[in-house]
């Protein structure tokens, strides 16, 4: 399982520049909120949590159709199918997670402090925005396994995984922005929905890599 980590992560550092092409269309994202919402500065501190949290998903969803491609197109993915029983191969496809999510994801949460400065935020908000990130973000990962092992033996799959998955993300953004407003909103809590993110988080730690292997099993009958 670490060879198979490493393996993956070096594919993902290789994969025709993604880490940058996330972080360079979260930073067009964040941009481009200022032109909208016109130079009102407390109005982009205000939304400043939702929208890194709005930017951080729609970067994420974008390598998920190939988190399964390249095994695909080499062959590997059907021999980690055909010898693996559902249960290994759901322990692989949660490998498989943790490998994209540290190359692709992580530099989104490590950047997103940067880009709170330029929402105007305080350094509260920043601190629990990029928290919740950091908790919440590897949830989508997972939820995206499903949608890319459904989607794995379509010639063109990407659209077909944002589409599948991004209505069930809407519970993590929900719980993530309501978090990291409320560590600087008095009355707002922080540490219960929080907690329902973690919650959300292992939750899917455990049904999003058994899933993935159903339908990955399921695409090579």
């Amino acid at each position: 399982m670490l060879s198979l980590f490493l393996r993956d992560t070096r594919l993902g550092l290789r994969a025709g520049g993604g880490v940058l092409i996330g972080i360079l269309f979260f930073l067009a994202v964040i941009a481009v909120v200022p032109f909208g919402v016109g130079p009102d500065l407390k109005l982009l501190a205000r939304i400043g949590p939702a929208m890194l949290w709005i930017g951080a998903l729609l970067a994420t969803l974008l390598g998920l159709d190939r988190l399964f491609q390249a095994d695909r197109d080499d062959g590997s993915l059907d021999l980690l199918i055909m010898a693996s029983d559902r249960h290994i191969l759901a322990l692989t496809v949660l490998v498989k997670c943790l490998a994209h999510w540290s190359t692709c994801v992580l530099p989104l949460v490590i950047a997103s402090p940067l880009l709170g400065l330029f929402m105007n935020m305080e350094p509260a908000a920043i601190g629990a925005t990029t928290l919740t990130l950091l908790v919440g973000t590897p949830a989508i990962t997972l939820i995206g396994a499903v949608g890319a092992a459904v989607a794995v033996a379509l010639p063109r799959g990407g659209l077909l995984v944002s589409v599948i998955i991004l209505p069930l993300t809407i519970p993590v953004l929900i719980f993530g922005v309501s978090a990291a407003y409320g560590a600087v909103e008095d009355p707002a809590p922080f540490v219960a929905p929080f907690l329902i993110l973690v919650a959300i988080t292992l939750f899917f730690a455990v049904i999003g890599p058994l899933a993935a292997a159903a339908a990955l099993k399921s695409s090579a009958d």
